[in-house]
């Protein structure tokens, strides 16, 4: 990155020399452009090195060592390389030890060859062990089929040792399963590292794609008033608790303690009197008057500050568990930090809307939350969604841009983590690089929602079995149903659209059928539906009514309701759970081994 920005102050040179007829300022900046030159050659010539490695040891990534010839180029040089070992191998009677190294750059681990000269073998050889060494890269022996080059070290520069009897991750051949246990250590396994390299491709696929194609990045709030699903299943946030915790530590306010507090109030009203009657008794006296009125703020303070007292314990008497009430005995919302209630978001579109009708094209991508009581290997409390949205655009618009992106992605995967595609497919599904190829390869299907429901109906007839054989139209298709149309009818992404408008969101157009909205579902093999989109309604009566009819609060939505008051347009967008694109590329079954930190009900670590 210092090259890239050393390479723009280059040109910016060469552009003030262009323009320059002072021949005194064009002869500095050709001195400047020179030296500017120079500079970025040198630091060209020491690429290999990792630029925030220098200070401290001039490492080299392994991944990068590697290169593209396997780091044939580098036999016969001396170079600083290190990492984590995955396996120790004492040879030659303890004359050395073969470390399999991997600094998570990619999937290849280095061995380094380890003299005892160097470093005691057994020390270093158990899996875990973090080394940095300083060595020769040489090519191994020739019967050694499985090394191209090797490090053979000469210093050691770091060791962080690890007791294997201890390490929870040591075996060989772990689960899943067993990893999410050890959410801290998983990262250092082949098959969670290969997952989150493809997931880091992805996320760069992303923003590439959108950025590449005009769009804005826009920062949609995480903390929000609104539920843009309506299912209600969000998680609240409120500081009225800790409030209930702090007042638990109180003791109680009885009846006979606020019937204390107010006779002292009124015992402080006396006094006022009392004050009041001195100063009215000592009219003509000047010193005796001036006397008694300075005898009345500080008792006219004292009584306010006793009334307050009066004031706030009635309050907290009031209260149900330390919780502030309203009359009607529900949560005195006014009294929380927002004033109102709010939750976690489940999705940043609607604030995305907002963007979208004053700059076009706009994308998030961010964490969403849903307090969904579900421990399926397809739900997460907490997941990262991309959404899209574009102004000017239908229904069959955003299909072709999520058609677009997903094929952009699979093709990126391929381009860059298609040895951890590799890995993967070795251990979990066999299939997985030939569903992304050929995601790349062909166009998606379409086909309609009344259509996906015959084809169910056809295949139902033809001897089909599903867990729900009950298919109607209305009906909200289920994984089964979407994966089969994916996976067998039509072997490819579909995308499905014009869905019944009693199973859609709220702010999805209607069609002119008055039964369907013009909306679709990506469906994919593997995973089922994978992006969920739509025409948004841009017609203010319209969305009136259906938020009406749905039992929303217009009032709370007054401000997504002036989009289309004011300049209305024709916008569409979709929404994709992150988690489960990644699901579809790597083949991994279960959504909380594709991300970093799940989250689940009963579960927070990491």
């Amino acid at each position: 990155m210092a090259l890239k920005v050393d390479e723009f102050l280059l040109k910016e040179l060469e552009d003030q020399f262009a323009k320059c007829t002072v021949e005194e300022e064009k002869a500095k900046l050709q001195e400047a452009i020179s030296a500017k030159t120079a500079e970025i050659s040198e630091k060209k010539a020491g690429a290999l090195v990792n630029p925030y490695s220098k200070s401290l040891y001039k490492r080299v990534a392994i991944k990068d060592l590697f290169g593209d010839d396997d780091g044939k180029r580098l036999i016969g040089q001396t170079l600083v390389a290190g990492g984590w070992v995955k396996t120790g191998r004492v040879q030659g009677n303890g004359a050395f030890v073969f470390l399999e190294t991997n600094d998570g750059s990619g999937p290849r681990n280095l061995q380094i060859v380890m003299p005892k000269e160097v470093h005691e073998p057994d020390a270093c050889r158990q899996t875990g062990t973090c080394v940095v060494v300083e060595g020769e890269v040489k090519a191994p022996p020739e019967d050694n089929k499985s090394q191209v080059v090797e490090l053979h070290a000469s210093k050691i520069l770091h060791i962080g040792y690890c007791d294997a009897g201890q390490y929870p991750i040591a075996k060989a051949k772990l689960s899943l399963e067993f990893l999410r246990e050890k959410i801290h250590l998983r990262c250092r396994t082949n098959t969670i590292a290969a997952i989150q390299r493809i997931r880091n491709c992805l996320a760069f696929a992303t923003h590439k794609f959108f950025q590449e194609s005009g769009f804005q990045y826009v920062h949609t709030p995480i903390i929000t008033a609104s539920d843009c699903e309506g299912a209600g299943e969000m998680f609240q946030i409120t500081t009225l608790l800790a409030q209930a915790d702090a007042m638990a530590k109180e003791p109680p306010l009885t009846e006979e303690r606020i019937a204390e507090l107010k006779a002292a109030a009124s015992a402080q009203g006396g006094k006022v009197k009392e004050v009041k009657d001195k100063i009215k008794a000592a009219k003509g006296d000047e010193a005796a008057e001036a006397a008694a009125k300075a005898e009345l703020a500080p008792a006219l303070e004292a009584l306010q500050a006793s009334k307050r007292v009066v004031e706030e314990a009635e309050r907290k008497a009031k209260m149900v568990g330390g919780i502030p009430r309203t009359a009607d005995g529900g949560v005195d919302y006014a009294q929380d930090f927002f004033g109102q209630p709010v939750n976690m978001t489940v999705s940043g579109q609607l604030q995305a809307e907002i963007y979208a009708c004053a700059m076009t094209s706009v994308y998030t991508f961010g964490p969403t939350f849903r307090a969904e009581n579900s421990h399926t290997s397809r739900h997460l409390a907490e997941f990262w969604m991309i959404e899209p949205e574009i102004a000017f655009a239908d229904l069959h618009d955003t299909m072709r841009c999520a058609e677009d992106y997903v094929r952009y992605c699979c093709k990126c995967v391929l381009e860059d983590c298609l040895a951890d595609l590799e890995l993967l497919s070795k251990m979990y599904d066999k299939g997985c690089i030939a569903r992304v190829r050929g995601v790349v390869a062909e166009p998606f299907a379409r086909c309609s929602y009344t259509e996906a429901i015959e084809l169910l109906k056809t295949a139902i007839a033809g001897g089909k079995k599903f867990e729900n054989m009950d298919v109607e139209w209305g009906m909200d298709m289920g994984s089964e149903h979407e994966r089969y149309l994916s996976e067998e009818v039509f072997k490819k992404p579909l995308c499905c659209y014009n869905y019944p408008k009693d199973i859609k969101a709220f702010y999805m157009r209607a069609n002119d059928d008055g039964t369907t909205v013009a909306s679709m579902d990506v469906l994919v093999p593997g995973v089922g539906e994978l992006i969920g989109g739509s025409q948004r309604e841009e017609r203010l009566d319209r969305l009136t009514a259906i938020m009406e009819e749905k039992g929303l609060d217009v009032e709370v939505y007054g401000w997504y309701l002036d989009l289309r008051r004011y300049g209305t347009c024709v916008h569409s967008g979709f929404g994709l759970g992150f988690e489960r694109l990644i699901n579809f590329v790597t083949g991994i079954e279960n959504i909380r081994d594709v991300i970093p930190f799940p989250r689940w009900p009963g579960n927070a670590r990491g």
